[in-house]
């Protein structure tokens, strides 16, 4: 039976240790568990940048930040820097969005006063927007919230708990949440389209702010879940680096709830929007394995590839940081499935080699017979699924993170005295070292993932400065091998423009 059918689907801020790791056994995921032993799961697989608008510039056009420069939420990304939707409608395929890209457009592209110029939700070129579900606007969610006789207040009011406190449950019931709205309308649409439909379905859950519905709010007991990760107080985590400190304040607790400002970060706080936020992704679960009944009802099961992935993590209390704007593994540590019907062999596979989210472009289009773009960065996992780890893997992960803001300047951005230019960092992920350089003059650190880890940084020990050098010499090199790349294999020769393939 021929895989006509593509599933693409994004869960936002989903960790991997959720799936795999510290959280893993405190969570009930049943239908991605069940996708796991019906597929292939790639464990340590990274998101190659935070936060929501730039990791998916990288998940979709299959770049690095660096490339693609579309580095914060609001940063435009060149219109035409060729991406998964563009060219997978060169098979004839539509590529169908359910849900949100965050793509900034181009101002280039269109007049000053045009509206999609307002927001940095908007569409990337090449998706058709079926349902539109984005954070701040979900028009349709709430119109049908209003029909359905609920008060609807603007955003972020519609994301308030009921009642005093932070776990209380959200205005709308479960099955009228933003999660079951647009999963209903997903099978509702996709129920009368032609096989050989391409569908990106993005779910905003878990991320913020940490609101759920009956009874997915109080699903978990915060007693029984286990601590952040930690390597002192508060205090004694700032004095490791001076990002930390800032980034503490420009993140707190409170901002992951709405009408909680003053919230404390003590234990008992910290462990309720824990469980909170493992209530949402158990709330994701349940829907998504509503998708996967519906293709084996429809029989299309079998004749669809199947992609999960998530657009970055969270740090949820971890080190005493909330979100994903810092260094941290928990932030770009995500979960990556893929079930091709083609390749029942592997399914059940566990791979621990390293991939990037820049690599599931390359992935779908190679699957396809498609040719992948000169720009991408990413490769083809096709090699893994069928049993064959290239001899010239990657030994690296690369991420990076821009954390000002050339408008109005970040706290970070100011207490370190860096400018829009210089509020970056980059993270190299070896098999034994991490290594994470910061502009603007900022010390290094380096840790040793067989000795303690994230949890002690070992840059300044006489005994690690050669494995510095050497993270710093594979940094360096993986930048320079992967620069802009749009002509790199391009010549102009007396036979015209001649291109070498990867």
């Amino acid at each position: 039976m021929p895989t006509d059918n593509v599933l693409f689907v994004v869960i936002d801020q989903l960790r991997a240790d959720c799936l795999h790791g510290a959280l893993a056994d405190h969570v009930d995921l049943p239908n991605l568990r069940a996708l796991m032993a019906d597929g292939v799961s790639f464990r340590r697989n990274y998101s190659v940048a935070n936060p929501c608008g730039p990791s998916r510039a990288s998940l979709l056009t299959g770049q690095y930040a660096m490339n693609h420069r579309s580095v914060r939420n609001g940063t435009p990304l060149a219109h035409d820097t060729p991406n998964l939707a563009t060219e997978m409608r060169k098979s004839g395929r539509l590529p169908l969005l359910f849900g949100y890209t965050d793509a900034t457009p181009d101002p280039r592209s269109h007049a000053p006063g045009d509206p999609v110029l307002r927001s940095y939700e908007q569409v990337l070129p090449g998706f058709e927007e079926v349902v539109e579900m984005r954070l701040e606007e979900s028009l349709p969610w709430r119109a049908y919230l209003t029909e359905k006789g609920y008060d609807v207040p603007p955003y972020p009011d519609i994301f308030r708990p009921t009642g005093p406190r932070p776990d209380d449950p959200a205005l709308y019931r479960a099955e009228d949440s933003d999660t079951a709205f647009l999963t209903n309308e997903t099978i509702r649409n996709l129920r009368v389209r032609p096989q050989g439909w391409f569908a990106h379905l993005t779910y905003i859950r878990p991320h913020n702010p940490l609101v759920a519905p009956e009874p997915y709010n109080r699903m978990y007991d915060p007693v029984t879940l286990p601590l952040p990760a930690r390597a002192g107080t508060m205090a004694e985590e700032q004095a490791v680096h001076p990002f930390i400190g800032p980034c503490h304040a420009r993140n707190p607790i409170g901002g992951m709830v709405e009408g909680f400002p003053d919230l404390e970060p003590t234990d008992e706080n910290i462990q309720q929007l824990r469980a909170i936020y493992l209530g949402l992704a158990a709330e994701v679960d349940h829907h998504f394995g509503r998708i996967v009944a519906f293709l084996k009802e429809t029989g299309q099961y079998d004749r669809t590839m199947i992609v999960l992935t998530a657009d970055h993590g969270e740090m949820l209390g971890d080190r005493y940081i909330w979100a994903k704007s810092t260094y941290h593994d928990a932030a770009y540590h995500v979960p990556l499935i893929i079930r091709d019907p083609a390749l029942p062999e592997a399914f059940g596979t566990v791979l621990d080699v390293p991939t990037e989210s820049i690599d599931i472009a390359p992935t779908i289009l190679d699957r396809f017979g498609l040719d992948v773009p000169q720009t991408m960065n990413g490769r083809s996992l096709m090699p893994l699924l069928r049993g064959d780890v290239p001899g010239d893997w990657r030994r690296f992960t690369f991420s990076e993170l821009d954390f000002g803001d050339p408008m109005t300047p970040t706290l970070p951005q100011k207490q370190l005295g860096l400018t829009p230019e210089t509020t970056n960092l980059a993270v190299l992920r070896g098999a034994r070292h991490t290594l994470v350089h910061f502009n603007g003059g900022l010390p290094p650190l380096l840790f040793d993932h067989e000795g303690e880890g994230e949890m002690r940084d070992i840059s300044g020990d006489l005994a690690a400065q050669g494995w510095l050098v050497e993270m710093y010499r594979a940094m360096a090199d993986h930048r320079m091998t992967h620069a802009a790349s749009r002509f790199t294999r391009t010549m102009v020769t007396q036979d015209g423009a001649v291109t070498v393939p990867r």
